[in-house]
């Protein structure tokens, strides 16, 4: 399967590689982010495509632009789609009522964490009260881990070695990311347990 990927992939190579590729790789990383589907081997192949720093630019444009359809589809056509879906997942479920009270601090650290999808949280925060500004800007958040992915994607000599390049990952970078998402998941309890006790203080 990896093979039959890595093969597919060198043949578009010399197309991904001009403008017109760069674009359309985007949208495919935004009907992707559409999906639900999980980025992380999608960034790696952007970082392997275009580098670290090109390719971290691709990675977000796309997730940019996914992000705020699911969102907007989240709060309009795909409401009630949404809310069943959501409704599987006790964890997003908890982040709709904190974000109520906590808004673009919570949208933050929940794109640091990586413990909450990027694509339902997306929808989640359609269905919330949440401001289009503090959505926006929380897009910022998924920055760290963007630029992580690409760069790991960057080091894999072929597709076929992302397997290899995840499991053996042990620079500093990826030390402070995982500092990073373990201080994002502590404060993202500790404000829901805040914002729960001034709910119950409220009712």
């Amino acid at each position: 399967m990896t093979h039959n990927i890595e093969t597919l992939v060198n043949s578009f190579i010399p197309f991904l590689s001009s403008p017109l590729g760069i674009l359309g790789f985007a949208l495919v990383y935004v009907f992707w982010v559409s999906c639900l589907l999980p980025g992380s081997w999608l960034s790696m192949l952007s970082g392997f495509l275009y580098g670290t720093w090109l390719g971290s630019s691709v990675v977000f444009v796309g997730a940019f632009v996914g992000a705020h359809l699911t969102f907007y589809l989240g709060r309009t056509f795909l409401k009630e789609w949404a809310q069943n879906k959501v409704s599987n997942f006790p964890k997003v479920q908890i982040m709709e009522k904190a974000v109520k009270r906590e808004g673009l601090k919570v949208i933050l650290l929940t794109r640091l964490s990586p413990l909450f999808p990027f694509g339902l949280l997306n929808f989640t925060y359609g269905l919330s009260d949440v401001k289009v500004r503090d959505f926006t800007i929380g897009m910022i958040g998924i920055l760290p881990g963007t630029i992580l992915y690409c760069s790991l994607g960057s080091l894999a000599l072929k597709v076929s070695n992302f397997g290899e390049v995840l499991s053996g990952r042990s620079d500093t970078s990826s030390f402070v990311w995982s500092l990073i998402s373990i201080f994002s998941t502590i404060l993202i309890v500790i404000l829901v347990l805040r914002s729960a006790r001034k709910i119950n203080q409220d009712s």
